[in-house]
């Protein structure tokens, strides 16, 4: 299955050289003075939606800017733990280098040598999990213990990484062994480490604010210029909704499927008869309607405000 590459807007002062699902990639159009200037990149967070694979016509107004504005109160919280790509979301009317007209929804980020693989860690059983662990009684090669259900929280967080997918194709879910044979032992043990501590230090400080996150994806880069050429470091987007699984704590009921701080909107509505959608089919999704965009809208707003303790004004 492949899905059309989204148009990305153009941004003064940048050059596109690339679009994911959500994300658009700039490099700088002009060189920089001063050593490493250019060695940077500006991330935008769109306001598009995908599901099942597609990237949706319909986006959902002000989600790039909770997205960046997350993934940022994130990567302070986690600043001791591991480096980060973040070098700046300060716009250009307040003296930084993020050009007004994506203020808010942008991050200047450091260049990475990215590593190839998803650092996907669970704390709760559920999805794609869930399916393994029906037929294996395993998630990516680590042994669970029997009886578990949909939303059972596992006797400790589990690392099961997957590999990257191109735009339109479903990340694979691997063992560590493979994902050592792809980027060498030392590294994918690096990686499994590196991931569990921030799903660890995640976990605690949501819980804390009556969410459970269940699930989270990560990716990670080598450095490859300034004084720490060679350490690993976090990039991406970190602990949103679209990367993670948040669960409402009062609300938790193994044994079926939890509520969400997510787009379960978007994919119940799709799936459901209102659609009218064959989700075997090659046709893409139809447009969403408004009463599904405004609460999926919600529930991401609600998400930022909830973790945070910060009010989001879109």
């Amino acid at each position: 299955m492949t899905a059309a590459l989204p148009t990305a807007a153009d941004v003064p002062g940048w050059t596109h050289t690339y679009s994911g699902k959500v994300r658009d990639l700039y490099v700088p159009a002009e060189p920089s003075s001063g050593p490493g200037a250019d060695d940077v990149v500006l991330v935008v967070a769109s306001d598009r939606i995908s599901a099942y694979d597609h990237v949706l016509s319909t986006p959902v107004p002000g989600k790039g800017v909770v997205l960046t504005q997350l993934s940022l109160w994130w990567f302070e919280q986690l600043a001791d733990l591991v480096p980060t790509h973040v070098v700046s979301a300060a716009a250009e009317r307040e003296g930084g280098r993020v050009p007004d007209a994506v203020a808010g929804r942008a991050m200047v980020c450091r260049r990475l040598d990215m590593f190839p693989v998803e650092c996907v860690a669970r704390g709760y059983l559920t999805g794609s999990g869930l399916a393994e662990y029906a037929t294996s009684g395993e998630v990516c090669g680590v042994p669970l213990p029997p009886g578990l259900v949909d939303g059972s929280r596992l006797p400790a967080p589990i690392f099961t990484p997957a590999t990257k997918a191109a735009v339109g194709e479903h990340d694979e879910n691997v063992s560590l062994e493979v994902v050592a044979a792809r980027i060498g032992e030392p590294d994918a043990h690096l990686l499994r480490d590196l991931t569990l501590a921030v799903y660890a230090r995640a976990e605690a400080v949501a819980r804390e604010r009556g969410v459970l996150l269940a699930d989270t994806k990560l990716e990670f880069g080598r450095a490859t210029t300034g004084p720490d050429a060679g350490a690993v470091v976090l990039g991406d987007e970190v602990l949103t909704p679209d990367s993670s699984r948040f669960w409402p704590l009062d609300g938790w009921e193994p044994g079926r499927a939890q509520p969400s701080f997510d787009k379960q909107f978007v994919r119940d509505w799709l799936t459901s008869p209102a659609s009218g959608w064959d989700r075997a089919s090659d046709a893409p999704p139809p447009p969403l309607p408004d009463d599904v965009v405004e609460r999926t809208r919600q529930r991401y707003v609600e998400a930022f405000e909830r973790l945070t303790g910060r009010t989001l004004s879109l």
